[in-house]
């Protein structure tokens, strides 16, 4: 099968305007699936508040984690020690990582993601508007590197676009009203 008609289904539903309740589940397998990849999840948060979740969490088999949270909870302070994230508060590019095992310490805190991931191979995309971080997009393999090819960069690149704004509305919606996190991290 070709890239080309692996995306179809891709296009279907990035050309679709659902709701963001919605939209989600309905884009994770397909996109997980065209991906090839063991586990897509996103994590949508509030930048002015300081709180977060993983709202959707697609796996591969039930073998594999499920970390879908029920509640918007404050950033852990843990959170600095992870290269990733402090960089995607800064609004930088999608980070590719093809072996946590092997990749800079300056880009990938290897201790933090066995502690709270697992995962072998992962792409950190930023869902970002306005030099501020509404989420991160997560594709990952567990048990063996993986190479990011220019198609699913360019996949990634594309879907990021197009569910940016959807995140930020989906967390305007959700987050109203819940009283800001003490703790912030240093963007």
């Amino acid at each position: 099968m070709s890239n080309r008609s692996l995306l179809l289904p891709l296009q279907s539903i990035l050309a679709n305007r659902m709701e963001p309740s919605l939209f989600f589940p309905t884009l994770l397998p397909v996109l997980g699936k065209l991906l090839q990849c063991d586990r897509c999840f996103l994590y949508l948060r509030n930048p002015n508040r300081q709180i977060g979740k993983v709202t959707h969490c697609w796996r591969r088999t039930p073998d594999f984690p499920d970390l879908t949270e029920s509640d918007w909870q404050p950033e852990p302070a843990e959170w600095q020690e992870d290269p990733l994230f402090v960089a995607s508060v800064r609004a930088v590019p999608s980070i590719y990582i093809e072996d946590v095992e092997t990749a800079s310490p300056e880009v990938v805190n290897r201790e933090f993601e066995r502690r709270y991931y697992g995962h072998r191979a992962l792409v950190h995309a930023h869902l970002c508007s306005g030099g501020q971080l509404w989420g991160v997009l997560q594709p990952c393999m567990f048990g063996q590197p993986r190479v990011w090819s220019e198609f699913d960069r360019s996949v990634i690149t594309q879907v990021t676009a197009r569910i940016t704004p959807l995140a930020i509305e989906y967390v305007q919606a959700m987050t109203e009203g819940i009283e800001p996190s003490r703790t912030k991290l240093q963007e």
